[in-house]
This record gives C-alpha cells, sequence and structure tokens, in this order.
C-alpha cells in the first residue's frame, strides 16, 4: 500500500512538472516581455497589485479577427469625488508596440468603463491596469490567441476609408439620457487606423502608419474621457464609455492622428 501510495505521488509530481513545462505552455502565454521589461519601463518602481477587486477585462481567449478583437475593461466600483479610478492603461504584451492605449476618467465619467476592439499580432497577455485616487495601481489580464492583427491587409477601400476620415457621431442607449446617473455611450470614429505595417495589396508597398492618438470627449466644457492610443486600435475605431449628465448640454468629441489632422464633432443630449 505504502509502494503504491509513493508511486501515486511520484506519478501525480510528474504530471504537475510536465503542466509547469514552458514547453506545454501555449506560445506567447510566458510573462517574461513584461516582468523583464515592460513593467518597469512604463510603471518604474511602482508596485502593481493583481487582483480581481478593483477592475477585470473581458476578451475572447481565441479570437475570430485577430484585427477585431473585442476588449472591454470594467470597474468594480462607481465613480464617486471620494474614491475613483483616474487612469486605465492597456498593455498587450507581445505587440509591435505594447503600450495600446491610456484613458483618463472623471468621477463625472460616472463609471470608470471601456470597450472597444484592438489588434493582436501575436498570442499574448493583455493587460489593464487601473490606478485609482489614492495613486494605488491595480492590474487584470488575460489572454488570448491571435497573431497578424497590426500587418492584416486593410479591410476596406482605403480611398472611400480616407473620404469619410474624421467623421464622428455618439450612439446613446435609448432616445434620451437619464439625469444625475452613469449613460452609456459609444463614440464611432471613421479612421482607418493604418499600423505602418501593412500592405497595399495592389501596389505591394508597405502603406506608412497613419492613426489616431488622442480622443478627448467632454460634456458641456468638462472631461469625461480623455485617451491616448496607438497602433492596436482596430481602424474605425469605436469606444464604450460612460457619462452623468446634471442637465441638457453639449457632448463633444476631439480626436488627433500622427499626421497632426484633428477633427470634432458634438451632438445635444436631452435628458
Amino acid at each position: 500500500m505504502n509502494h503504491i501510495t509513493k508511486a501515486s505521488w511520484v506519478l501525480i509530481s510528474i504530471a504537475g512538472l510536465l503542466l509547469a513545462s514552458p514547453a506545454l505552455r501555449a506560445e506567447g502565454e510566458d510573462e517574461t516581455a513584461w516582468n523583464s521589461t515592460l513593467k518597469e519601463k512604463l510603471f518604474a518602481g511602482r508596485t502593481i497589485e493583481e487582483d480581481q477587486q478593483t477592475i477585470e477585462i473581458t476578451a475572447p481567449y481565441r479570437a475570430e479577427d485577430p484585427g477585431l478583437v473585442p476588449l472591454q475593461i470594467t470597474s468594480r466600483f462607481p465613480q464617486t469625488a471620494e474614491h475613483y479610478i483616474k487612469n486605465i492603461t492597456v498593455v498587450i504584451d507581445n505587440n509591435p508596440v505594447p503600450f495600446s492605449a491610456s484613458f483618463d476618467f472623471t468621477p463625472e465619467s460616472g463609471k470608470a468603463e471601456i470597450a472597444t476592439r484592438m489588434r493582436f499580432n501575436a498570442y499574448t497577455y493583455v493587460r489593464a491596469i487601473a490606478e485609482t485616487s489614492d495613486g494605488r495601481l491595480h492590474m487584470a489580464k488575460a489572454f488570448v490567441k491571435a497573431s497578424g492583427g497590426c500587418s492584416a491587409p486593410v479591410g476596406t477601400d482605403l480611398e472611400a476609408a480616407r473620404a469619410r476620415m474624421g467623421k464622428m457621431k455618439f450612439k446613446l442607449d435609448g432616445d434620451k439620457a437619464s439625469l444625475n446617473q452613469p449613460n452609456p455611450v459609444q463614440l464611432l470614429i471613421s479612421h482607418p487606423n493604418i499600423t505602418g505595417m501593412q500592405m497595399d495589396q495592389i501596389s505591394r508597398i508597405v502603406l506608412p502608419a497613419h492613426y489616431v492618438t488622442e480622443v478627448k470627449v467632454t460634456f458641456e466644457g468638462k472631461p469625461v474621457l480623455t485617451a491616448k492610443t496607438d497602433i492596436a486600435i482596430s481602424a474605425d475605431p469605436n469606444f464604450r464609455f460612460y457619462f452623468v449628465p446634471s442637465k441638457a448640454g453639449e457632448l463633444k468629441s476631439e480626436i488627433k492622428d500622427n499626421l497632426g489632422n484633428n477633427y470634432s464633432a458634438s451632438q445635444t443630449i436631452t435628458p
């Protein structure tokens, strides 16, 4: 009996070692890039708590389209003047540019939540690092199997995409906003968001990078959402977030791209 027990423990131990072996992990599932380089480069000397009490991140384990991977970051508490999330940084470890986006929030945001679509160029972890108003950093992460999203061919008529570039609109849930409570809203942006890694399928020439770098949303002049973005954001960016109107007013969006183009759009909100 003792012999069988010992043998069983040996088998269990071997199985555990095999499961822990890097060779058996999915490609990109190790965290070498984050632990050796990215963490120190982006958050030098700061402590980051990995927990589920502040935010959570939702992404498909296996993406259908690596250039349009849905990503949702959800806060676990409401925004108040006393305690709120002031920034969320998104890092995709194995992308050519790991820094993907940074979103600034205020108590007037109502909820520090964001949903968008991103490009994934390799199997990798995606991380959301939230900074709360007390200066602490909290991280949630997800593993995504997707590859080639940053170099995938432009999936639309490029000339037509350039012709409508800069057009924007807001979409509210329902016809009217509710006063003094968080209202979900989508910002739809027309922009090809070319990464600088994509090839023209006719000329076979790599297209120069042309992508949105800044997004600013205000309500009656007060910041609701401010974002710095890079090549990971998909073509025709789409951001879903919250705002809290206390009266009727103007919801305004201003964007800038890496070539210095500026665009704006606004919509009157009637509670």
